[in-house]
């Protein structure tokens, strides 16, 4: 069956699993993921750790920890009206897509840079990987430092410098720089101010805005930082053990908090107002994705929880138009 893409959309995950096959058994990391990214806003993945967020943004540009795969669904990119079906690419397609259409801010700085390679040459490598290699080197970096001033780095310094020689922040702020080497449409950042201090943080995501806002760039945003989702993201989506727990506007979401597992989240976010007694903590623990309870996936930790819950997995519900919940009782609570 052919859908067709909603013109607001950049990118559609349509029902995406992703699995890990391994000798004995297979994890199943993401289950019937739906999401849509929107052309020129930042949509953020939140959830706790080993819900799925990294893996379901990594199928984006089909690079998943291996043995890791897409088993179920597709991932569908908008370009100019062509529907292009990322998981059905072939390697040189694949490796033409990365970076020219979607690229990527990684979580470590320090690890997704080379040591031995300064700054200048990782840009260059680049062009030159991408059918840049008649541009002149003039040409080349001009436009490397027209991107490292605009990133507010000292371009002359940088350029010439190896990565151990910058702070953490120059070395994000380098990757910001070098996922817009080849004008892309979407970039993923995951968790792109880890371990920066928070002075830094906020000039990140301030810099990630300017460039959403003044290019139109759409991103795609994994956090665990609730309070930059509430600042700087457009949509918000809630991952639980794999599956989209619910999805919708950012300010609708936090303002209602309808599911159980998003308002959980919200409520364990402590606040600069508000007293640590407000604080509350989920219960229990993230499930065991090789043991999977029943019916709903947070039914052992839902206060909410009843019967039907136990035995039968909900479907997404509606509300308004503005936020899709799975939860037996999403309007309801």
């Amino acid at each position: 069956m052919v859908i067709n893409m909603n013109k607001e959309n950049i990118v559609e995950f349509r029902d995406v699993s992703i699995a890990y096959p391994l000798k004995k058994f297979t994890l199943q990391a993401v289950t019937n993921a739906s999401l849509p990214l929107k052309k020129g806003m930042i949509t953020a993945l939140v959830g706790e750790s080993g819900s799925g967020k990294t893996t379901l943004a990594s199928s984006l540009i089909q690079c998943i920890s291996e043995p890791g795969k897409v088993v179920g669904g597709d991932i569908v990119f908008n370009d100019n009206g062509n529907e292009i079906f990322i998981n059905k690419l072939k390697d040189k397609e694949l490796r033409k897509f990365r970076w020219e259409k979607v690229s990527m801010v990684f979580q470590a700085a320090q690890s997704a840079l080379n040591p031995v390679m300064k700054v200048k040459d990782h840009f260059i490598e680049t062009m030159n990987q991408h059918g840049m290699k008649k541009v002149t080197m003039e040409e080349k970096e001009a436009k490397i430092k027209k991107l490292l001033n605009f990133v507010k780095l000292d371009v002359d310094r940088v350029m010439d410098s190896y990565p151990h020689e910058l702070s953490g922040g120059m070395k994000q702020r380098v990757m910001i720089a070098f996922a817009l080497l080849l004008d892309p449409e979407v970039i993923i950042l995951d968790e792109p101010t880890t371990a920066l201090d928070v002075i830094t943080q906020y000039f990140i995501f301030t810099l990630l805005k300017k460039i959403n806002k003044e290019m139109g760039i759409s991103m795609l945003l994994m956090t665990h930082d609730i309070s930059v989702v509430a600042k700087f993201a457009d949509y918000v989506a809630v991952m639980y053990g794999g599956r989209i727990m619910e999805y919708g506007d950012v300010h609708y979401i936090f303002k209602n908090r309808y599911h159980p597992y998003t308002r959980g989240l919200i409520g364990a976010t402590p606040s600069i107002l508000g007293s640590t007694k407000d604080i509350e903590a989920i219960e229990g623990n993230p499930p065991n994705l090789l043991d999977l309870p029943k019916g709903c996936i947070f039914n052992p930790r839902c206060k909410y929880c009843q019967k039907i819950c136990q035995e039968q997995e909900p479907e997404s519900l509606s509300i308004d138009n503005m936020s899709k919940g799975k939860c037996h009782f999403y309007k309801e609570i």
